[in-house]
């Protein structure tokens, strides 16, 4: 279905003449911080599900700064932005968590969506500012981040579960529709991006390098942590499983998401995200084989 909305995008750009850019506002600005708030007020944090937020976080964001650091030497500002963030995130939403669904047991789901919430905590923060630099100063860029509603979204969630409030069931139900609007708006959006895009703007270099961050580093520090984590904290077959699947996830739309929002080269975003979602079908399922086998879980 992520590869219908895709087409549904596309059409909406090539025949109705729709933009883009408004529904990625919609999205950073009022449907990924009502989605964020709901799942974490579900999800009943504790402080060992969030050790897994911070850890995916810290993750996420130390992998892209490094990418950004080698970026800047091989591509254009606005390109090595785009690449800085697209190696921190990959589609854990929209692609992981239906996987994880199929894969885990409730309780597995739940250590899931917590780690998923650190690499959505990275796109809106570090990931963000590092887009932003790519075209804005670092004053510019932090003004930008600090009106992102998701950090405060974030915040109110922890504020509300530590202070054992709850959150009226009729709110909580109207927020409902949030995450499968989440899922279709973002797919779109690549859709639309490519509705435009034309064949001179096909970067092999560029796509190449995203690839080789999403399926080539991601599985291997995926790998190595569960390894890790085994030898030092045995960790459950749950938490591993978890792990292993945010490390072989494509690339996530949130990358075209927010290069639409500050215009920094969507398109080409928009052609590596599709690549790689194309080959997730292949490679998800061969990658979790083979690391499943190695940590000793199959």
């Amino acid at each position: 279905m992520l590869l219908a909305y895709v087409g549904l995008g596309v059409v909406c750009a090539r025949w109705l003449a729709l933009e883009a850019r408004p529904i990625a506002t919609l999205l950073i600005y009022l449907i990924a911080p009502l989605t964020a708030f709901r799942g974490l007020t579900l999800g009943g944090p504790t402080l060992g599900y969030l050790m897994l937020t911070l850890g995916t976080f810290v993750a996420a964001s130390l992998v892209a700064m490094l990418a950004n650091r080698l970026a800047q030497r091989w591509f254009a500002p606005q390109e090595a932005a785009v690449l800085a963030f697209s190696a921190g995130t990959g589609n854990t939403g929209y692609f992981g968590l239906p996987v994880a669904m199929v894969l885990l047991p409730a309780e597995g789901v739940t250590i899931y969506l917590f780690c998923m919430l650190g690499v959505t905590l990275y796109e809106f923060t570090v990931g963000f500012y590092l887009s932003a630099r790519g075209r804005f100063s670092v004053r510019q860029s932090l003004v930008k981040i600090a009106r992102l509603p998701l950090i405060y979204a974030f915040v109110a969630a922890l504020l509300a579960s530590g202070v054992g409030l709850s959150v009226p069931a009729g709110v909580m139900d109207g927020l409902a529709v949030f995450p499968a609007t989440y899922t279709l708006l973002g797919m779109m959006v690549i859709g639309m991006t490519l509705g435009r895009v034309t064949i001179r703007e096909v970067d092999g270099r560029f796509i190449a390098a995203c690839v080789a961050l999403r399926y080539g580093l991601w599985p291997l520090l995926a790998g190595l942590a569960v390894l890790g984590l085994q030898a030092t904290l045995g960790i459950d077959e749950q938490l591993a499983l978890a792990l292993l699947l945010v490390g072989v996830v494509p690339m996530a739309a949130n990358v075209v998401v927010v290069a639409m929002e500050l215009n920094i080269r969507p398109e080409k975003g928009a052609i590596a995200v599709l690549i790689t979602t194309l080959m997730a079908p292949l490679l998800i399922p061969l990658y979790l084989w083979l690391l499943m086998r190695i940590a000793g879980l199959a």
